[in-house]
């Protein structure tokens, strides 16, 4: 019975099926599946919806009913926020100059245009948060804009601007140097050269090194954002700088948007090279400085780019089809390439064979040299400086410093004695003291150069030299007192196998030949000055008085001297004027009251004498000139060009000064150095100070060199010479002529020298009132138009025409190598023949070329820019330590690390043996 009811069962099942698929087809039963899962589906979602809305109600009733009511408060700023945002008013004044602040405001708008708006509107329409970016960046600026106003900036433009480029040229130079005494070739010069380089900046700053910053730029970006954030502190209020999201919008602006790109065109070497050679368009490049640079050049890119030039302009010249008077004008043109092919040809397969030829000592092996007389050489400031330093190595310097001492003698003694002339027909009479003083200063050389006490003596005939010591003692002194002797010195000098015939023979005498320019051409040129130059002055320390220096001192070693600084006075010497400033014929300064006792074994006197500050300089210059060891111990307060007549600033100096008195007049010091009491005694008389060594002394420097505290491994400004005075333009000239043309390794006759002529060329160009022109010149720098016209570059550089400037694509390398190229050819150019003369012509290239050199490295260019960045806000922010704080920035130096390890470890062993 159930067999038979599951068969009927699976019967009419088939049947069903059958007839299903006969009426709706084979795919039917997919259709009928697919709405029972919609149904069943839809079934879930209504009841998913509906315990949804149950919950909710559930929720909201379980709230009012268990939890305290909500406050006022959070209603009314749902409401507030609602509501339609008012327009925030800014005031659009920053400097209070119109002329700044126009564009100043443009580059706030390109800003926000360009590096925020263009992805903030695909989040919000809000602009209440640009418009408060803007509010802030706006407050910084006025902040900025104040600080400005109130910094003294013509120290930062006259002084440590020129002593960081200075220092910055010096570590390069060292660090050339230490790398050519290495004597090897290496693979990556260049790479070598920028970590040597900071090797040496460690070692001379001692406290901090950037390389870090210059060679890596993830540490670079790092070192802006702290920056920037640092002075987003300084500059924006409180509440604004707790602004997290804010504060680091603006500093990615300013670091990454500003500052960054503004240091990498700065720091381009091509950029520099194309600016330098805007800056001196207007001359002309010439084709020996331009060969003389290819035969120089010991870089293989700059060769290869002029070659390949030069074949290009070769191919389109032969390809012109001409007649007449142009085919010889273009056959000379193929010609001079042709040989600029050669020449490039040559010199590159010369340096990839390493065999680099060393010019001077190639003609000191080969070749007949050009005789240059001893006459000339004489009379030559660049011969005579390697004349000097061969005589020096020879023991023959008091031969020569005798015969430039009597022409100096001669010079000045004719000068006195027409003075003396013209005097006399005035009518006024000083022929005893002129007298006086020749005869003093014609002691001072014989007892120098021809006693018995000389050291080292001039040896000459005995017979002369006594006729001289007669003629002293009975016969007034004439300038020509020691023609006979000069002249017999002079033939010694030249006939001398020692002297004049060895230094022909003397690598010495080559490099005289390479500076005067003469190895090329075998022709005696000479100076242009040489038959008006003549070499004045003392070498020697007893001789170092000038005439009117040399008085009757009392030489009593019972005296004994007090003195003191009582008051600063005026001009006028009234002890009861206004005291402080004084001026005289619209020169101002201030005047120092001196008290001075003098006791000894009969009598006591007590007087006041008035000194200058220069009058203290003049007088410290020449007493450390005389006693070499006093410079390690007296310290005379250091000068202030600018505001120096501020009544605390010449308290302080009054102070000083007299701590400077007190160490001078100390009972040791004075036993220590018994000459010194007559100085001293000469300084505080009752009379009008002498100022200056004088001419007849300042012309030739001391026999024995001054030896200096290792100025290599030190700043600039830590070697200045003193002696220069207080004249802006001198000091920066001389400074930069010592680091660019390595003077300070020459003798310091040449440095001397070239003060000398510098301080001639300044006076007669600007006069005396040169350092007010400077200060008129930098509040000029600084004025309200000049800045405005420097906002108005960088707007145009950054938005020309309003539209944020692209990304410069860089150059092709062989442009860029003709660029250096043709940028060393117009500083070549532009060298002055003169400069050439005073401290030759090798001299002049090698130093123009190093200066060329350095601005050819990226990451030198970096650090430089960064040091004046550096500089530029420690002036600006002087109380907020900025010093210290670049110091902890940088102090993840690597060489600052391994400096710090070789310190330590040569440190170590001494510790250990206390």
């Amino acid at each position: 019975m159930l067999a038979e009811t599951s068969l009927s069962i699976w019967g009419w099942g088939s049947l069903g099926v059958v007839l299903f698929l006969i009426t709706f087809g084979p795919f039917a039963i997919f259709y009928f599946a697919f709405y029972i899962l919609c149904f069943v589906g839809g079934g879930f979602v209504v009841t998913l919806l509906f315990g949804k809305n149950n919950s909710e109600k559930y929720l909201e009733q379980c709230e009012h009913s268990f939890l305290p009511c909500t406050s006022v408060g959070i209603p009314k700023c749902i409401e507030e926020m609602k509501r339609e945002a008012r327009p925030i008013k800014i005031d659009r004044r920053l400097t209070g100059a119109n002329i700044i602040d126009e564009p100043l405001q443009q580059v706030i708008q390109f800003s926000l245009r360009d590096y925020v708006q263009y992805w903030y509107y695909t989040l919000s329409d809000d602009e209440s948060f640009l418009l408060e970016i803007r509010q802030a960046l706006q407050y910084a600026l006025v902040q900025f804009s104040a600080r400005s106003k109130e910094t003294d900036w013509q120290p930062y433009f006259t002084t440590r601007l020129v002593d960081d480029f200075g220092t910055h040229l010096r570590v390069f130079r060292k660090a050339q140097q230490r790398i050519a005494e290495k004597g090897e070739q290496m693979k990556d010069q260049a790479e070598e050269l920028v970590d040597t380089f900071f090797e040496v900046e460690v070692e001379m700053e001692k406290e901090v090194c950037r390389d870090l910053v210059c060679t890596s730029p993830k540490d670079e970006e790092g070192f802006l954002r702290d920056l920037c954030e640092v002075l987003l502190y300084i500059l924006l209020p409180p509440g604004d700088f707790q602004n997290k999201i804010m504060r680091y919008f603006v500093r990615e602006i300013l670091s990454r948007g500003i500052l960054l790109p503004l240091i990498n065109q700065l720091s381009d070497p091509d950029y520099i090279n194309q600016y330098v050679i805007w800056m001196i368009r207007d001359s002309n490049c010439n084709y020996e400085a331009f060969m003389n640079i290819i035969k120089l050049s010991d870089n293989i890119g700059e060769l290869e780019a002029v070659k390949d030039k030069a074949s290009e302009e070769l191919q389109y010249l032969r390809s012109l089809d001409t007649a007449g008077d142009d085919i010889n004008t273009i056959k000379n043109q193929i010609n001079s390439l042709l040989y600029v092919v050669k020449v490039c040809d040559s010199r590159i397969q010369r340096l990839q064979s390493g065999k680099e030829i060393d010019t001077v000592k190639l003609a000191a092996n080969f070749g007949k040299l050009c005789t240059v007389p001893l006459d000339h050489i004489l009379v030559d400031n660049v011969a005579l400086q390697f004349f000097m330093d061969y005589m020096q190595q020879t023991g023959g310097q008091a031969h020569l410093f005798f015969w430039m001492t009597v022409e100096g003698y001669r010079v000045t003694a004719q000068q006195q004695l027409e003075v003396l002339q013209s005097r006399q027909r005035d009518g006024k009479h000083q022929t005893n003291q002129t007298k006086g003083l020749l005869r003093a200063a014609a002691v001072g050389v014989y007892e120098q150069y021809l006693s018995e006490k000389a050291s080292p003596r001039v040896n000459i005939d005995d017979n002369l030299v006594a006729k001289l010591a007669e003629t002293l003692n009975h016969e007034d002194p004439t300038p020509e007192i020691f023609d006979d002797i000069q002249r017999k010195v002079y033939e010694l000098m030249l006939r001398d196998e020692r002297f004049y015939p060895s230094f022909k023979q003397n690598v010495l005498y080559v490099r005289m030949l390479a500076e005067l320019d003469m190895l090329k051409d075998p022709s005696f040129r000479g100076s242009d000055d040489g038959e008006g130059e003549s070499f004045n002055g003392s070498p020697t320390s007893s001789i170092n008085l000038s005439l009117d220096d040399l008085s009757n001192v009392p030489s009593d070693e019972t005296v004994q001297l007090h003195a003191y600084i009582s008051d600063t006075v005026c001009a006028d010497y009234d002890p009861y004027a206004v005291a402080g400033v004084c001026n005289d014929h619209g020169k101002t300064y201030a005047l120092y009251a001196i008290t001075v006792h003098r006791r000894n074994a009969n009598s006591e006197e007590t007087w006041k004498t008035y000194r200058r500050y220069s009058d203290f300089h003049d007088f410290h210059m020449r007493i450390i000139e005389q006693f070499e060891n006093l410079a390690n111990i007296l310290k005379l307060p250091g000068k202030k060009t600018f505001n120096n007549m501020d009544r605390e600033f010449l308290e302080k100096r009054k102070k000083d000064l007299n701590a400077y008195l007190q160490l001078l007049l100390n009972p040791e010091m004075m036993k220590a150095s018994p000459a010194l009491a007559h100085y001293v005694y000469d300084f505080l008389e009752n009379k009008a100070y002498s100022k200056g060594k004088g001419d007849f002394a300042r012309k030739v420097p001391p026999l024995i060199q001054k030896t200096y505290s290792d100025p290599d491994h030190c700043r600039v400004a830590a070697t200045i010479d003193d002696s220069v005075d207080d004249n802006i333009p001198l000091r920066v000239m001389l400074l930069l002529m010592d680091e660019v043309f390595d003077l300070k390794e020459r003798n310091q006759w040449l440095r001397r020298n070239i003060k000398n002529l510098l301080q001639q060329l300044i006076r007669a160009t600007y006069g005396d009132t040169i350092n007010r022109k400077i200060v008129d010149h930098v509040d000029w720098m600084t004025s309200p138009e000049q800045v405005a016209d420097a906002v108005k570059r960088f707007r145009d550089a950054f938005w020309p025409n309003g539209i944020l400037a692209e990304t410069v694509p860089r150059r092709d390398k062989a442009i860029r190598m003709r660029t250096r190229v043709a940028g060393k050819t117009k500083l070549l150019e532009i060298m002055p023949d003169e400069l050439k003369h005073i401290i030759g012509a090798e001299t002049t290239r090698k130093g123009i070329l190093r200066v060329f050199e350095m601005f050819q490295h990226t990451q030198l260019n970096k650090r430089m820019v960064y040091v004046f960045l550096e500089r530029f806000l420690e002036t600006l922010f002087p109380q907020n330590k900025f010093h210290e704080l670049f110091n902890k920035l940088h102090s993840r130096s690597k060489q600052m690390q391994r400096y710090k390890q070789r310190l330590h470890s040569t440190q170590a062993p001494s510790l250990q043996k206390r």
